[in-house]
C-alpha cells in the first residue's frame, strides 16, 4: 500500500525512480509523482492514474537532476485527485515530501501551521510533513535538527522522505517500512527492496524510530533524538529480482502455477524453527494465532489441523478485532502471527498487544528482514518468492506447508506428511485448464456465488470466496457444510451458484446431501472432489490424496476458477480496485 522511492547520486534520478515505482506497482496506488532538484530548484509532476500512463503524460522520466524522490499513493485521507497525489511541497517549494503511513494529528499541527502562514493546497495529512519541516528549517538552517523537532510533534506511524532544494534527502521510520539501497556511486530510499534491487542488493533496513541524512558527505544515520546509531548493509536475496511475468498473462497466473515448487520449498532453512515452535506449543498452557484475510484462513485451518491430528487447541484471532479482546490474551501465552509481507500494520498492532502481556512472538512470513520478524523471537519463512499478484495464492499453499510441518512435529508424524505426493497432485490439475476456463465463462454474470465446505474444508471455502471477491468482484461467501438450514438455504435459487469442496473424505457424505438440498432449491452445483456425481453441473476433478492433505490441493482449483473469471469479465487479476498487497495502514 503505497510506494515510496528516493535517489541520490551521479545518474539522472528521474528515470531511475519512475522504474522502481512501476515495480512496487503490486503494492496498490492510485496516483503517482515524482519530483527531484536541479540547479537548487525542486520541480514537483504528478498525476492520477498508472505508472505508464502519468509519466506519458507528464513525461515524470524527463525530470532533470540527480536527487529526487516518487510515490505511488493509496488515497486516504483525501480523494483520488492529482493535488492529493505526493510529493507535497511545503508552501515555500523549497522542500519536498513523500510518505506513506498515518498522521493521526495533522488537524492540530495544520491548524498551528496555517497561523504561522503556511497554506494547503491538498487534503491530505502528509503536506503538514512539508510545511512542519519547512517551519523548523527556517528556524534552524539545519537539516538535522529539522527533522529531530518534526518527528517530535508527529503522532502516528510514518515513513517520510524529504528533499531540500540545496540538494540534500532525508529520511525517517516509525513503523512503517523504509529501506536504503546503497550502491556503487548512488544512494536509494525505498518502502520495498523492489524498488531499487535491479540496481543494488545491498540494503540497510532502518531501525525504528531512526532517521538518514544523505548529502555530499555521505550518510548519517541517527535515532530521534540526534545520537549516530550503527546499521548494518545486509545482502537481499536476488530472488526478489525475479519479479517478471515471463510468457504469462498475468502475475497470478504464474504464482498459481508456481505452487508445485513453492509448497516444496516452505519451511526450508527454518527447519530447525519448525521444531523450536512445536515445542514452545506443547509446553504453552495458551496458544493464539493471528493474521488477516488469507493469513486468517491458514490460522483457521490450523485450529482444525491441530485440533484433530494433534490436540492441541489453538485460537485463531483477526488481527484487526484482536485490540477489542486484548484482555483475553494470557500472560505468557504464544501468539503465532502470519503475514506474507511481514509489514500489515493491523497483524504488527496485535502482536504488540500481545507483547505487553508477556506473550512469544512466533512469526511465519515470506520475508526476513521484514517489522513483523524484527518483533519476533522466531521465524518461520515461507520461501515462496515474490509475490507480486495482489491476491494471495502461492503465500497461502506455503502458509498451509508450514502448519503441516509444525503439526507433523507436534503428533510425531501422524501426518505421515509427504510433500513430493502433494506437489504432483497440484501439477495435476494445473495441467489442464480448459474445463475450468468454460466453467468461468458461464460465471461472468453471476452475481451471487457460495462456497461450501464441512469441516477443514470451511476455512478452505472461505478462502475459495476471498479470491473469488478479490478477483472477480462477484459476491462470494463461504458456508460451513453444516448450516444450510440455519439461514443460507433461503438464498438458494436458479440464479445461485454453489461450489461445493467435497474431496471423498469423512466428511464426503454429508457434504453431499447438502449439495442435493441445494440442487433441490435450483441452484447450480459446482463439485470440488476426486469423485463424481450426479448431483454436479460442473465437476473440477482433484486427485485423490491422503485425507489429512486435500486442503493443499484443493484450493488450487478455485484459484485458477476465481483467475480465469477475472479475465472473462475484463478486470485485472493482479491488481484488483481498491486493494493493496501490504496493507500498511489501519
Amino acid at each position: 500500500m503505497c510506494s515510496i522511492i528516493g535517489y541520490y547520486g551521479k545518474n539522472s534520478a528521474a528515470p531511475i525512480m519512475v522504474k522502481g515505482l512501476k515495480r512496487m506497482e503490486y503494492r496498490g496506488y492510485d496516483s503517482v509523482g515524482v519530483a527531484t532538484e536541479y540547479d537548487q530548484k525542486i520541480e514537483v509532476r504528478k498525476g492520477v492514474g498508472k505508472v505508464s500512463e502519468v509519466n506519458d503524460s507528464e513525461c515524470l522520466d524527463k525530470l532533470p537532476g540527480r536527487i529526487g524522490i516518487g510515490h505511488t499513493r493509496w488515497a486516504t485521507h483525501g480523494k483520488v485527485t492529482a493535488l492529493n497525489a505526493h510529493p507535497h511541497s511545503s508552501t515555500s517549494g523549497k522542500i519536498a515530501i513523500v510518505h506513506n503511513g498515518i498522521i493521526e494529528n495533522f488537524n492540530e499541527l495544520k491548524e498551528e501551521l496555517e497561523k504561522d502562514g503556511f497554506t494547503f493546497v491538498s487534503e491530505t495529512d502528509s503536506e503538514v510533513i512539508a510545511n512542519l519541516l519547512q517551519q523548523n528549517y527556517n528556524q534552524t538552517s539545519n537539516v538535522k535538527k529539522s527533522i529531530i523537532k518534526t518527528v517530535s510533534k508527529l503522532k502516528g506511524h510514518y515513513a517520510f522522505v524529504a528533499m531540500f532544494e540545496n540538494g540534500i534527502l532525508a529520511a525517517a521510520r516509525y513503523h512503517e517500512p523504509m529501506i536504503i539501497g546503497i550502491g556503487k556511486d548512488d544512494y536509494f530510499l525505498s518502502s520495498d527492496v523492489l524498488g531499487f534491487i535491479e540496481k543494488t542488493d545491498d540494503a540497510i533496513y532502518i531501525d525504528n524510530g531512526n532517521f538518514v541524512i544523505l548529502d555530499s558527505s555521505g550518510m548519517q544515520i541517527c535515532d530521534f533524538e540526534g545520537t549516530p546509531v550503527k546499521h548494518q548493509i545486509t545482502k537481499v536475496s536476488k530472488e526478489f529480482a525475479d519479479a517478471y511475468k515471463g510468457d504469462y498473462a498475468h502475475f497470478t497466473l504464474k504464482e498459481i502455477s508456481e505452487q508445485p515448487e513453492t509448497i516444496l520449498n516452505a519451511g526450508k532453512k527454518t527447519e530447525s524453527a519448525i521444531e523450536q515452535t512445536a515445542d514452545f506449543i506443547k509446553h504453552a498452557k495458551n496458544v493464539y494465532m493471528t493474521g488477516s484475510g488469507t493469513s486468517y484462513n491458514a490460522a483457521l485451518v490450523a485450529k482444525y489441523l491441530m485440533s484433530k491430528y494433534a490436540k492441541v487447541k489453538i485460537e485463531p484471532i483477526i488481527s484487526s478485532e484482536l485490540p477489542t479482546l486484548h484482555d483475553s490474551i494470557e500472560p505468557n501465552s504464544i501468539l503465532i502471527a502470519i503475514s506474507q509481507s511481514g509489514e500489515s500494520a493491523d497483524v504488527l498492532e496485535a502482536v504488540n498487544i500481545a507483547k505487553k502481556s508477556n506473550a512469544k512472538i512466533l512469526a511465519i512470513a515470506n520475508h526476513k528482514n521484514s517489522a513483523l520478524v524484527h518483533e519476533s523471537s522466531l521465524f518461520i519463512g515461507m520461501n515462496c518468492g515474490p509475490e507480486v499478484g495482489v491476491a494471495a495464492t502461492k503465500s497461502f499453499t506455503s502458509q498451509l506447508a508450514i502448519i503441516y510441518k509444525i503439526t507433523e512435529k507436534l503428533c510425531e508424524g501422524c501426518l505421515d506428511l509427504d510433500f513430493k505426493e502433494v506437489s504432483n497432485s497440484i501439477s495435476k490439475i494445473l495441467s489442464n485448464h480448459s474445463k475450468i476456463q468454460s466453467i468461468a465463462k458461464e460465471l461472468k454474470n453471476v452475481s451471487d456465488i457460495y462456497v461450501l465446505g464441512r469441516g477443514i474444508h470451511y476455512p478452505i471455502a472461505s478462502e475459495a470466496a476471498l479470491k473469488l471477491k478479490e478477483l472477480t468482484y462477484i459476491h462470494a461467501e463461504g458456508i460451513p457444510g453444516g448450516e444450510l438450514k440455519h439461514g443460507p438455504l433461503a438464498l438458494m435459487d436458479s440464479n445461485v451458484y454453489v461450489i461445493i469442496i467435497n474431496p471423498n473424505d469423512s466428511t464426503y457424505t454429508d457434504t453431499l446431501t447438502s449439495a442435493r438440498e441445494i440442487k433441490a432449491r435450483g441452484a447450480k452445483i459446482i463439485g470440488i472432489s476426486d469423485k463424481n456425481s450426479d448431483v454436479y453441473d460442473h465437476w473440477i476433478e482433484i486427485p485423490s490424496i491422503k485425507e489429512s492433505m486435500f486442503p493443499l490441493i484443493e484450493i488450487i482449483s478455485i484459484q485458477l476458477l476465481s483467475y480465469y473469471s477475472a479475465v472473462e469479465k475484463d478486470t485485472d487479476p493482479d491488481y484488483p480496485r481498491n486493494l493493496a498487497k501490504s496493507v500498511t495502514v489501519k
